[in-house]
């Protein structure tokens, strides 16, 4: 379990980075990283704790970054 979270960390990260790379978001790079990484590390404790998920990890991690993109809404967004 311990390398399905860091691979969680790594996966939310690099989704982090592509949506201000993209322009999905204007967060800045930093705090968009954290976002998924937060996002990513409720859905992964969610998933061991409910066995919520939608397929295999990965899938998980970028289905729950680009939530949490969409869902904390900041003031940096235009």
């Amino acid at each position: 379990m311990f390398m399905v979270m860091m691979g969680t960390v790594v996966i939310a990260g690099i989704v982090g980075y592509l949506s201000e790379v993209t322009g999905f978001t204007h967060n800045g790079y930093l705090q968009s990283i954290i976002i998924c990484v937060g996002g990513a590390f409720l859905f992964y404790f969610i998933r061991i704790m409910f066995g919520i998920s939608f397929g295999p990890p990965g899938l998980d991690a970028v289905i729950s970054s680009v939530g949490a993109l969409i869902i904390v809404p900041t003031h940096w967004r235009k």
